[in-house]
């Protein structure tokens, strides 16, 4: 019995040795912030021009749930950006599929429409190049890509063959 409550003193005192190596670092970081504050100012400021910067260069973005509404409201174009393979394995109804490696040869084309444009890519982040590349106010893209779209649980199209396989 007394060696029992030895072994657990011992790991009570371990335990009390890691919270206070802990507290001692923390402090530590608090007092190198306190004499750096311009180096800890500066990389503040910096982290939020990068989100505010990346935010921008990705364009304005459409949630999965809206897609529709703006579809049937105001005649919006969707162009699925994956590559031919991809997009036959399923797509979001009524897209239409430039490849990116394709698109700058349709760039004038979509950046003339007049209406909106929703550039869909496989999870979001090529189609904000693809905003960028075609520069017009006009055109969004699709939150989270496809990815997105069917973790909202919404539908794909995918084609069949006359045998009942997939292209």
């Amino acid at each position: 019995n007394l060696q029992l409550h030895t072994h657990e003193e011992s790991n009570n005192q371990g335990g009390n040795k890691i919270h206070s190596e802990m507290v001692l670092r923390i402090g530590r970081w608090f007092e190198f912030m306190g004499h750096h504050p311009f180096l800890f100012g500066t990389m503040f400021v910096l982290i939020v021009l990068f989100f505010m910067l990346e935010n921008k260069r990705g364009g304005k973005k459409i949630n999965p749930n809206a897609v529709g509404l703006m579809v049937n409201n105001q005649n919006a174009q969707l162009i699925d950006i994956r590559p031919r393979k991809d997009f036959e394995k399923g797509y979001i109804k009524g897209s239409r599929n430039i490849p990116f490696t394709e698109l700058k040869d349709h760039v004038d084309a979509l950046r003339s429409a007049d209406h909106p444009i929703i550039i869909v890519c496989q999870m979001g982040m090529t189609a904000g190049t693809a905003v960028a590349m075609i520069g017009n106010d006009n055109v969004y893209r699709l939150d989270g890509g496809i990815t997105n779209w069917q973790a909202a649980g919404l539908p794909l199209v995918v084609e069949k063959t006359v045998s009942g396989k997939t292209k």
